[in-house]
C-alpha cells in the first residue's frame, strides 16, 4: 500500500534516527494491520519514521526507529537480544548513493513495497523520493520485517532488517 503522508518531512538526516525497543505506541500517520499465522503485526508510519507492534499468543514486541527527542540510543548497526524464549535481531545500514542511483533505488523500493500484500510505504510531500517503506512476512517460526528510510537531500538510504523468533515454549514475553 502506498500513501502520501499528510505532514512535513520530520527526519532531516539519517544520523538523526534512533532505535528503541518496548516503547508505547506513538501517533501514526498510516498503519497496516497484518495477521501472519497467529501473529498480529501492525506496521506504523510516524511523522518521524516507523514503529512495528508485534502481538502473538506468547507476548508482545514494539520496535521504534525514529527521531526520538531526548533519545540517547543512536541507530545501531546490529542488536541481538534474548527476551524470554524469543530471539530479537535487528540490523541497520546507511547507504550513500549518487543522486541518479538514489532516485533509481527509491523508485524500485517504492514499487516493490507498494505492490507487496504486506507492504506499507508513505511518501512525504515535496519530494517523491522522501519516504519510509516497510514490508513484513512470517517464515520458519519467525516474524520478519524490513524498512527503508530515504533522505533525498543527502542521497542516503537507511535500510533495517528485523527478525523475531516467536516459536518456543508457551510463556508470555515482552520485547524490550
Amino acid at each position: 500500500m502506498l500513501t502520501t503522508l499528510n505532514t512535513s518531512y520530520t527526519d532531516t538526516r539519517a544520523a538523526d534516527l534512533a532505535w528503541a525497543l518496548g516503547r508505547e505506541p506513538l501517533p501514526a500517520l498510516a498503519t497496516l494491520e497484518l495477521e501472519l499465522s497467529g501473529a498480529q503485526l501492525q506496521l506504523r508510519l510516524l511523522g518521524a519514521s516507523h514503529q512495528v507492534l508485534l502481538k502473538e499468543a506468547r507476548g508482545t514486541c514494539s520496535e521504534t526507529v525514529a527521531c526520538i527527542p531526548g533519545s540517547s540510543t543512536p541507530l545501531p548497526l546490529g542488536v541481538a537480544e534474548r527476551v524470554g524464549d524469543w530471539e530479537y535481531e535487528f540490523a541497520a545500514r546507511v547507504e550513500v548513493l549518487s543522486p541518479p542511483s538514489f532516485e533509481g533505488r527509491a523508485q524500485e523500493l517504492l514499487a516493490l513495497v507498494s505492490d507487496h500484500p504486506h507492504g506499507l510505504a508513505g511518501v512525504f510531500p515535496g519530494s517523491p523520493h522522501a519516504f519510509t517503506a516497510m514490508v513484513a512476512q512470517r517464515r520458519e517460526g519467525q516474524v520478519q520485517w524490513r524498512t527503508w528510510h530515504a533522505y533525498p537531500q543527502d542521497s542516503q538510504l537507511v535500510a533495517t532488517r528485523t527478525r523475531v523468533d516467536v516459536e518456543g515454549r508457551a510463556e508470555v514475553h515482552t520485547c524490550g
